[in-house]
């Protein structure tokens, strides 16, 4: 079985692809870390906005 997971933190986006619960196949992560670096810590607003534009080219990369 291969499951696809998709996760969200405050400043990542990740998406992995695993199989029969053991064996990690694809696993991409977008961090935000330079994006909120100059504003001391992680804005909402930008962090929200970030994960929408990223998530569809983290799973596509993810299930290349």
């Amino acid at each position: 079985m291969l499951i696809l997971g998709i996760d969200t933190s405050c400043d990542d986006t990740s998406a992995a692809i695993v199989k029969d619960g053991r064996h990690v196949l694809s696993s991409i992560v977008h961090s935000q870390v330079k994006l909120h670096h100059p504003h001391g810590g992680v804005v909402p607003e930008l962090a929200s906005r970030e994960h929408i534009r990223n998530i569809l080219p983290v799973v596509e990369e993810t299930l290349k």
